[in-house]
């Protein structure tokens, strides 16, 4: 259904209902109706059918509140939708100009104001108010008499990176292979000395509106495949699909503090436009590489610190590394348990705002494997210091107590 039909409609008379009516008053009436022209009480009246189609179709746009303010908008505008007699004009009895809303949505009528210029030549209104409506109802209204741009597609990349490179951030070459328009024939998709005619079937927009019920979807134009335009005579290089695979090289920026997985999104540079329309994105998968001393855990990097049993015993002042920068010295607490975490500020991964994450430092006690006589000596002196304590008494008592 055109603009111009879509406006004449009046789909409060329709449903028998005022213009101020409530929602719950439209749907009170629209059922109300409904029940008397359905299909299945009318069968075989084509007349009823007709009836209960107008009644959806009313009821779509007036129980949508965003639908009807644009309906009533666009009749206030219109007058209604009407064809009368307004205004003051030289070229009609009375004064006044006949206003047909064909003269605005076609494009193609002769104009009847002073002047007797053409509507839709290069004085008048071009390709007609339906142009802008149509977009505005969803309803196909448009003239169509030009081709769409169309945004270049995306691109799906990888790339791996060192460790300390996905902390402080590195800048990689990247070679892709993607479509853009063909040199040959400057993604017309035609043989040199021709030109690609515009598709009959989607008057070039590349696509085609579906009604079903009440409603008008749009699809890609099945014979153009959304193109717009068709090719008589192909180019030999693409085929007439004015696309051509290209391979190019760039440097992209990996931030810092990029974790292994992680999905980068590279607006604008993925495949070219056609017909003016914007390049695509590229997306950037990030696989990060082991390192033999650090890992991470989000913004916080980890490492696995071996202190002696002494140190662990009494306490000690000890040096750890960090990434790509100076050790820290950790103050051990005496008898720190194995397996426990120290933390050291401000030395992890860099954050996107430019912060740094901590270095979270693990302890693990080492027990020594070979030793002298003097060092086994002692720890059998100390064996025997100890011999009365036992380490799991607590936790026998703590079985019988369950």
């Amino acid at each position: 259904m055109s603009t111009k039909d879509y406006l004449e409609k009046d789909y409060y008379k329709v449903l028998g209902v005022p213009k101020d009516a409530t929602t719950a008053e439209i749907k009170k009436a629209f059922r109300k109706l409904a029940r008397e022209f359905h299909p299945d009480a009318n069968k075989g009246n084509a007349k009823a059918e007709e009836r209960f189609k107008e009644i959806s179709e009313a009821n779509d746009v007036l129980s949508d509140p965003k639908r009807r303010k644009e309906y009533d908008e666009a009749r206030a505008l219109f007058g209604g939708g009407m064809r009368g007699r307004t205004g003051a004009g030289a070229g009609s009895p009375g004064g006044g100009f006949s206003f047909d809303l064909g003269d605005l949505f076609g494009g193609g009528n002769t104009g009847t104001g002073g002047g007797g210029g053409t509507q839709g030549s290069g004085g008048g209104f071009g390709g007609g108010l339906g142009d802008v409506f149509g977009g505005l109802f969803g309803r196909g209204g448009g003239t169509g008499n030009r081709t769409q741009a169309r945004r270049g597609a995306d691109i799906e990349t990888e790339v791996t990176l060192k460790f300390t490179e996905s902390v402080d951030g590195a800048t990689v070459p990247l070679r892709m292979t993607s479509q853009e328009a063909c040199k040959t024939c400057a993604g017309t998709g035609a043989k040199a000395g021709t030109t690609p005619r515009v598709c009959p079937n989607c008057v070039g927009t590349g696509q085609t509106s579906r009604s079903q019920g009440g409603f008008a979807f749009s699809e890609p134009c099945r014979e153009c495949k959304g193109r717009g335009l068709l090719v008589d005579d192909p180019c030999e290089v693409c085929k007439g699909s004015g696309r051509a695979t290209s391979a190019r090289s760039m440097q992209v920026r990996i931030p810092p503090g990029v974790s292994d997985g992680q999905r980068i999104r590279l607006k604008g540079r993925g495949a070219p436009g056609e017909r003016g329309g914007p390049a695509g994105d590229l997306y950037v998968t990030v696989h990060v590489g082991k390192h033999p001393v650090f890992g991470r855990k989000g913004d916080n990097l980890t490492v696995t610190v071996p202190v002696s049993f002494t140190e662990a015993v009494f306490g000690a002042q000890i040096k750890v590394p960090t990434l790509g920068g100076p050790p820290v010295t950790l103050k051990l607490p005496p008898g720190i348990a194995n397996g426990r975490t120290l933390r050291a500020r401000g030395k992890g991964a860099t954050r996107k705002d430019g912060s740094r994450g901590d270095l979270l430092v693990t302890v693990e006690v080492q027990v020594p494997a070979n030793l002298t006589k003097k060092a086994r000596e002692a720890l059998e002196d100390y064996r025997s210091a100890v011999a009365d304590e036992d380490p799991r008494a607590q936790l026998f008592e703590a079985v019988k107590g369950v």
